[in-house]
């Protein structure tokens, strides 16, 4: 810290955090060297003031049909800012130009889900998630695209075929069903037999 005239008794602490506690101790120093630290002052909260740290890792997709999942990194506390935090999520189909706006008023949240039966299954959004506090809106994190939920697939593998390799064991083979725009990959097969 800056070193103080001998003759001044007080002092502007300037780059403090908003809403933060703090307590400060004075020192005195001559050509000799450093005294002892005066006791801790009481704890003392700064004013608060509206957020500027956006949320980071703005991701999401999956989820069911009909359903767009957004998920961020949350704030970190000492950066919140002041009391009333939350999140303001924001979306828009690609190529839209009308933001659909939704607020989050829990702090610990990390995820918002939108759910409206017109999303078709892996449509594009642009999604940008901001903050806010008692103070007002803080700053909106950059644009990120984030696909809706897929659809279940809509055909049967075709093709299946058995082949005995055992007196206890089948193999069991058939064509993948293809990617398809709408219903997106494939994660796995049932296999039933009777």
């Amino acid at each position: 810290p800056e070193v103080i005239n001998g003759r001044t008794h007080k002092a502007t602490v300037v780059d403090l955090s908003p809403w933060v506690e703090y307590e400060f101790r004075v020192v005195a120093s001559n050509s000799v060297g450093i005294g002892e630290p005066s006791r801790p002052s009481a704890l003392l909260r700064t004013k608060a003031a509206v957020p500027v740290v956006a949320p980071t890792n703005i991701s999401g997709g999956g989820g069911s049909r009909s359903e767009l999942v957004i998920t961020w990194e949350p704030v970190s506390e000492e950066l919140q800012n002041g009391e009333g935090f939350g999140y303001i999520v924001m979306f828009r189909p690609l190529g839209s130009t009308t933001w659909t706006k939704a607020v989050v008023a829990s702090v610990e949240s990390s995820q918002y889900i939108y759910r409206n039966e017109s999303i078709t299954p892996l449509s594009p959004f642009e999604v940008k998630v901001g903050v806010y506090n008692n103070e007002g809106e803080g700053t909106l994190s950059s644009i990120s695209i984030i696909y809706s939920g897929e659809d279940e697939p809509q055909m049967a593998p075709a093709g299946a075929s058995a082949l005995s390799v055992s007196a206890a064991a089948v193999e069991v083979s058939w064509l993948p069903i293809p990617w398809n725009r709408h219903t997106g990959r494939v994660l796995g097969y049932e296999v039933r037999g009777w």
